[in-house]
């Protein structure tokens, strides 16, 4: 496989991996259904295990990948270029193995009776948003909050 070919799978599997929800239809809520029941829960263990799965083929794909540019590269520019693009892409897997954790955590609690409740007021975060963020723990009023409570503290 020539190079570009190689590349071109690549970008089209990255971003076949940033889009997993895209695979998984869209919860039906049904008139009267109570929330947080085991269609939804088990709704929402599927997007967990896409999404985790996801990114697990991302770091497989990382490994690989090194594997293959690993090139001792004699002029210090490249040399430097490579290794930049190694720490962006640590950076990168550390941010996703926090985001894998937080996956597997919300795995854990999915069946717990208070899951799809906000840690902070008990109101229901919601279905829709749970559905584009499974692992929220806070209503969107509660996260708004929190965001500028943070901004404040940080002087931003």
């Amino acid at each position: 496989m020539t190079k570009v070919k190689e590349k071109s799978a690549s970008k089209t599997k990255e971003l076949k991996g940033e889009n997993y929800l895209a695979e998984i239809p869209r919860y039906v809520l049904k008139k009267g259904e109570e929330y947080m029941n085991d269609a939804q829960k088990k709704h929402l263990e599927n997007i967990l295990l896409t999404w985790r799965q996801s990114l697990m083929e991302k770091v497989d794909d990382t490994v690989s990948q090194w594997k293959n540019e690993a090139v001792n590269f004699s002029d210090p520019n490249d040399r430097a270029t490579q290794e930049e693009e190694f720490s962006i892409e640590l950076r990168t897997r550390d941010r996703e193995r926090k985001l894998i954790k937080k996956i597997e955590e919300s795995l854990e609690n999915l069946w717990h009776e208070d899951f799809g409740y906000c840690e902070a007021c008990g109101i229901e975060i919601g279905l829709p948003r749970l559905e584009a963020r499974p692992t929220a723990t806070l209503c969107i009023d509660c996260k708004t909050l929190s965001e500028i409570k943070e901004k404040q503290t940080l002087g931003d």
